[in-house]
């Protein structure tokens, strides 16, 4: 399910999702409901098994639409704005499926919100990432920049707008690829690829564990992972992964 704004290609397991919104792809209503709505499917699909999160043009997404704000005088616009904000990097986050951000230019704002909800992010050399609501009167995303930097790299950017180019991004360790943009879509369909690969059960499972365990401490956490590897001890997929190192083949994963 392809939209006016955002497209959906699948290929061997693979859901390429990409913004197309000419010329900066920022996010209006319509583009924040056309991407839930195809990450939902997505969440739903069992011929998908991860996905690639990409811009359309040179640009990843300039954040969100300044011609599509809520009016403070209507009562209940600003509430139903902000619930479609949340809800559309949630629907990255807590998509069953792994996710993985190709950024092959700026990601400003809820752009950086978008790149940040998914998994592994893979930078193209062009691309610079930033929060610069303050900039426009505003004050909102530090709650993305804390996943990502550290206290004081946080508030600087949080507080000045700073933008921040994909080389100082993975030395800083934020994402885990800068290359030059001919080579970004490539490197991020090598990693999907190799995700495709896994038993899809156990990656369902793996994508849960990654994303619950940040909220628990250690202990519950560990606890948590535990009772997932004897959930997943008992399928199918785990005894011809067994099976398939033992007699030295690929395994044929069913996802059961």
């Amino acid at each position: 399910m392809s939209s006016p704004n955002v497209t959906l290609e699948v290929r061997d397991h693979i859901a390429l999702v990409a913004l197309n919104r000419p010329p900066v792809n920022a996010l209006n209503a319509e583009t924040r409901a056309e991407m839930i709505a195809i990450f939902d499917q997505i969440n739903d699909r069992d011929d998908i098994r991860v996905a690639v999160l990409t811009g359309q043009g040179d640009t990843f997404c300039a954040g969100a639409d300044l011609k599509d704000r809520p009016s403070a005088d209507t009562p209940g616009d600003f509430g139903r704005h902000n619930r479609i904000v949340r809800e559309t990097s949630n629907s990255i986050r807590e998509c069953a499926k792994p996710v993985i951000a190709a950024v092959n230019g700026a990601a400003l704002g809820a752009g950086l919100g978008l790149a940040a909800a998914c998994d592994i992010i893979f930078a193209s050399e062009n691309a610079v990432f930033g929060m610069p609501e303050i900039n426009v009167g505003l004050a909102g995303g530090v709650s993305t920049l804390v996943k990502l930097f550290g206290r004081s790299r946080t508030r600087r950017m949080f507080y000045t707008g700073m933008r921040v180019p994909a080389a100082e991004m993975y030395r800083l360790g934020a994402v885990e690829a800068c290359v030059p943009r001919e080579q970004l879509l490539d490197e991020a369909m090598a990693v999907a690829s190799e995700i495709a690969g896994k038993s899809p059960i156990a990656i369902r499972y793996a994508k849960n564990a990654a994303n619950m365990v940040e909220l628990m401490p250690l202990r519950d956490a560990y606890r948590f992972e535990q009772n997932f590897t004897v959930e997943l001890s008992r399928t199918e997929d785990a005894k011809e992964a067994r099976r398939a190192f033992l007699e030295k083949r690929p395994p044929v994963f069913q996802g059961r």
